[in-house]
């Protein structure tokens, strides 16, 4: 009898971990689809119904047109929806998206101004802006990425 009491502490403890551990993921994965809704909420146009056919709440953000996750911790590592015929603002929730380690934009219609919320992004290896209307001068830190086009 003693032996099953003094596991029930591990059990109790491992079960704990394992609960924080999904809440977090939950947590951060719902981060980054919230990010990205806010993108697509700004996107006025959207010739080919890419996002408004694929971009949903009701699937993984893993799993959306132009997404990839990493394996390790579940999160949005690459933004590629270059060439996609979009119309719209980049929002500064872009920032948000932590794990990002590329992101490609090009050959699109996206206006305003570069979000200098992209700074806060440690992880960023890659961007590519070009072939878009934004507008104001090129942001001081686009300059310490290893492969860029703005």
């Amino acid at each position: 009898m003693e032996k099953a009491s003094s596991f029930q502490p591990l059990a109790f403890l491992l079960t704990s971990l394992h609960l924080l551990a999904t809440c977090s993921l939950a947590m951060n994965i719902s981060t980054d689809q919230s990010s990205l809704l806010t993108l697509k909420a700004h996107i006025t146009s959207d010739p080919h119904h890419i996002l408004s056919t694929n971009w949903s709440s009701s699937t993984s953000v893993c799993n959306w047109i132009g997404i990839t996750c990493g394996s390790r911790h579940l999160r949005v590592t690459v933004v590629n929806i270059s060439d996609m015929g979009f119309t719209g603002i980049v929002r500064p929730q872009l920032g948000n998206l932590s794990f990002l380690v590329s992101i490609d934009l090009s050959y699109n219609n996206f206006h305003g101004e570069r979000p200098p919320e992209f700074s806060r992004l440690r992880k960023l290896r890659v961007i590519d802006l070009s072939f878009n209307n934004f507008t104001g001068e090129i942001p001081k830190f686009l300059g310490d990425f290893q492969q860029r086009r703005i």
